[in-house]
């Protein structure tokens, strides 16, 4: 028989075990946690991210990095972040996206708090439009019960079918809570082409009148946006309640990207890579993209989607 002292010594250092396992900080180490409430983000690491990995988006950097500081650093915001990013394909909507998102939740676009929706993929059916805004807000309430600080991402916002995204209006607007859950530690993010035409011409009057691209600011954007992508037919946010309740904290213009900028592309691709930079690949490279006006051939129609692919023919 066990004596009463080695019994209740046993049953002590079981408890002493059991309690060391389950704290938060160990338990967290090992399986994902939600950030604790009053958790900052990293500054220095977030900024230093958008400069090493962002190229020619010197609106979109400024813009995002002062919103998402300005919105961790409140310890009670009145509503969630909401951020529309527009500008064509390849300029660095997607990218930011994941930074940002990576910087909130590690894991990032694999974590189980940050959430990725594709219009074409889960909206498709223009007939379904009740029904996808049923489970977008049984979603959205769900997700942020489990985690106040859940990020969504909602893509290809120009082919989401008009109606949709209003089903998310009740959760940022500028209520304490909804059906008892709070939503003002949320971070929602829109991706759209909507309004890349107005700031390409935007970005083709700057250099035509011999401005540096640099000098753009976004009060010489953001309204135009607002209002060209809250009629535009073919976005997700026509004639939208989120815009005319003023929901959207941030319309954020992505710049059309020059061949320097191409470049600057090609190189980090190459660092990624593991390869040493050589710049006649860069500059090969650089030159099979195409770039519009037709006549000047100032930027890059695809921005830097296509890098990759172009990189790998040049493999040796």
């Amino acid at each position: 028989a066990l004596e009463p002292l080695s019994v209740g010594l046993a049953i002590g250092v079981a408890s002493a075990l059991t309690g060391y396992l389950s704290h938060p900080r160990f338990y967290c180490n090992y399986v994902e946690c939600c950030p604790r409430a009053g958790q900052r983000l990293n500054a220095t690491a977030l900024k230093a991210q958008l400069d090493n990995r962002l190229f020619g988006q010197h609106l979109a950097k400024d813009v995002v990095l002062k919103a998402v500081l300005g919105f961790s650093n409140n310890p009670s915001p009145k509503k969630p972040l909401m951020l529309s990013l527009h500008g064509w394909a390849g300029t660095g909507k997607n990218f930011l996206s994941q930074i940002l998102a990576e910087q909130v939740h590690p894991a990032g676009l694999r974590s189980k708090f940050v959430h990725l929706f594709l219009a074409t993929l889960h909206f498709p059916h223009h007939d379904q439009v009740k029904l996808y805004k049923e489970q977008l807000q049984n979603w959205i309430r769900g997700n942020v019960s489990a985690c106040p600080s859940s990020v969504f991402i909602f893509d290809e916002m120009d082919k989401m079918h008009p109606g949709v995204i209003d089903a998310i209006k009740p959760f940022l607007d500028y209520y304490e809570e909804v059906d008892g859950v709070s939503y003002r530690k949320a971070i929602f993010i829109f991706l759209s082409n909507a309004g890349g035409d107005l700031i390409n011409k935007a970005a083709f009057d700057f250099w035509s009148s011999g401005k540096r691209r640099e000098d753009i600011q976004l009060k010489d954007l953001e309204s135009l946006l607002s209002v060209g992508v809250f009629n535009n037919k073919n976005s997700g946010l026509w004639h939208s309640s989120i815009i005319d309740r003023n929901l959207i904290d941030y319309f954020v213009p992505f710049l059309p990207l020059e061949q320097r900028h191409v470049k600057m592309c090609v190189r980090a691709e190459m660092t990624a890579r593991g390869y040493a930079v050589d710049e006649e690949i860069v500059q090969a490279v650089a030159d099979e993209m195409t770039y519009f006006p037709k006549e000047q051939k100032i930027f890059s129609d695809k921005g830097c989607k296509t890098v990759q692919a172009k990189l790998d023919i040049h493999e040796d």
